[in-house]
């Protein structure tokens, strides 16, 4: 038997992110349990918050220890995940890791944009492709268009909020028994110098994939690669396989 596996998805965005990963996690023998954000949660709300309420579903599947996956910010709550709950991850894959070299400031603007719901069709378009994807790969064309929409600004709040009131050093640099960091070589907002300093801190066990022709968003760039990087990792380090 194979341990679980965790999906934590990016800011503002839900579990269905992770409908193609997940189906060949699946594919692979895996269980799979891809978590939307919180939406009931208390303002003074900080990430620790946000990890134990992972906990939570965990411990309530009766589950030991998982394999945590985080995209984005998901990773970053992952992080704080390991942090705060060592004894339940049995490994940490980070997709478009951040949190160690800042996004430039026109990025970050479009970053914001993306939760604008009165912006015009084309210019959200232009905000989403700017920050999340590679030159010449378009977010119109994703599987049913997913990343046009599926933008949740109250939770995207909610999740900015308890990053703020977190100090970045309780998560920053937390690492689980083994580690997979996977970037887009194209991801302008986690810029690839992020996932090669956290690996260089961790170097006995952390290993880095980076994946041309990727950005932020990663995923549905390119998911035979991420794919492919993750379940072989899994393979690797779950050792009941």
């Amino acid at each position: 038997m194979t341990h679980p596996v965790v999906l934590l998805p990016s800011l503002g965005r839900g579990a269905a992110d992770f409908d193609d990963l997940a189906g060949r996690l699946q594919m692979a023998g895996f269980e799979t349990l891809a978590l939307d954000p919180p939406t009931a949660v208390p303002p003074e709300a900080t990430l620790h918050d946000l990890a134990a309420a992972v906990v939570a579903e965990i411990v309530a599947r009766g589950w030991q220890e998982v394999h945590l996956i985080g995209h984005a910010f998901g990773q970053r709550l992952a992080r704080c995940v390991v942090a705060d709950a060592p004894e339940r991850v049995r490994s940490l894959v980070m997709l478009a890791a951040g949190g160690l070299v800042p996004m430039q400031s026109h990025i970050a603007h479009s970053l914001s944009a993306c939760f604008d719901s009165s912006a015009p069709a084309d210019v959200h378009l232009d905000h989403v492709r700017r920050v999340f994807f590679a030159p010449g790969n378009d977010p119109a064309a994703t599987a049913g268009g997913a990343w046009v929409g599926g933008w949740s600004a109250d939770a995207a709040a909610i999740q900015a909020a308890a990053t703020r009131a977190t100090p970045e050093t309780d998560w920053q640099l937390a690492a689980a028994p083994h580690v997979l960091v996977v970037q887009g070589l194209q991801d302008a907002c986690a810029v690839p110098e992020n996932g090669r300093r956290y690996v260089a801190a961790h170097p006995a066990i952390a290993e880095l994939v980076e994946i041309d022709g990727a950005g932020h968003a990663l995923l549905p760039e390119q998911p035979e690669s991420v794919a492919a990087a993750v379940i072989g990792f899994l393979a690797r380090v779950d050792p009941d396989r």
